[in-house]
């Protein structure tokens, strides 16, 4: 007997980056799980933001349009991930400044802006450059500033303690589901893999850090890159991270170096 054959499956619609993505639960925990084995796999991030994160990009980009220069940011539209490749822009910002402990942070880590964006173009839906919206240009940008807020918190990128830190920190300022996602699960395994509190105390730091400090998605990152580092965080109210550095030095005499 002959099999009717079978039909392909529909095609799927194009996302539209005006509508809010819809919550994820499986593809978090799974994304999760994966992090949590391995502290590395950036992609699992991006799985978890584009999973939990919502409507996110769109309240920042109407709550951007609401302030001061937001409307210029805006009609800018600059794409940060490509200033921030600039290095003959990098290297010319003078020492002290933010741009300056970035050029630092570049040439230590290897990290680069457009290695994060390589990263989010295999699961983030609207992290492409060639995405002509305005909510998707909110989201690249919400992901390009993400290592210039290591350097404005100081907590270092090349670590998972700083980055368990920095996304609490993050999840204060964006209301980002995805962020305090991590931010839990990576604080409830810590106090599994170190036996205290330390960890989580550091997390929590982030957390109220961020909430206290002023709105980061509203800067002009340019103009900040110019800036003194010691004076752009006292203007934009990000305290000392004592919690943080005592989890490091706690962490360094265990001899642990991955949560």
């Amino acid at each position: 007997m002959q099999h009717a054959p079978i039909p392909s499956p529909p095609a799927q619609a194009p996302l539209n980056p005006g509508a809010p993505l819809r919550r994820d639960w499986r593809t978090a925990f799974d994304a999760l799980r994966r992090l949590l084995a391995n502290g590395d796999d950036t992609a699992q991030v991006f799985r978890i933001m584009r999973a939990l994160n919502a409507d996110v990009s769109q309240r920042s980009y109407r709550r951007l349009l609401a302030t001061a220069q937001g409307g210029q940011l805006a009609y800018r539209r600059i794409e940060l991930s490509e200033r921030f490749s600039d290095r003959a822009w990098i290297d010319s910002l003078p020492p002290g400044t933010v741009g300056a402990a970035y050029r630092a942070f570049l040439d230590s880590t290897g990290y680069s802006a457009m290695g994060l964006a390589e990263v989010s173009r295999s699961e983030g839906a609207f992290q492409h450059g060639d995405v002509e919206h305005p909510y998707a240009w909110m989201g690249r940008r919400e992901r390009d500033i993400h290592d210039i807020w290591h350097i404005l918190t100081g907590y270092k990128a090349d670590e998972h303690l700083g980055e368990l830190c920095l996304v609490a920190f993050s999840y204060a300022q964006t209301r980002g589901l995805g962020w305090g996602f991590i931010a839990l699960g990576g604080g409830l395994k810590s106090v599994r893999t170190t036996g205290n509190l330390a960890v989580l105390r550091a997390i929590r730091e982030g957390y109220r850090h961020g909430k206290a400090a002023h709105w980061l998605h509203g800067e002009d990152y340019e103009r900040l890159m110019a800036e003194p580092l010691d004076a752009a965080r006292r203007r934009l109210n990000i305290a000392d991270p004592i919690r943080y550095r005592e989890a490091q030095a706690r962490l360094a005499a265990s001899g642990i170096s991955a949560l």
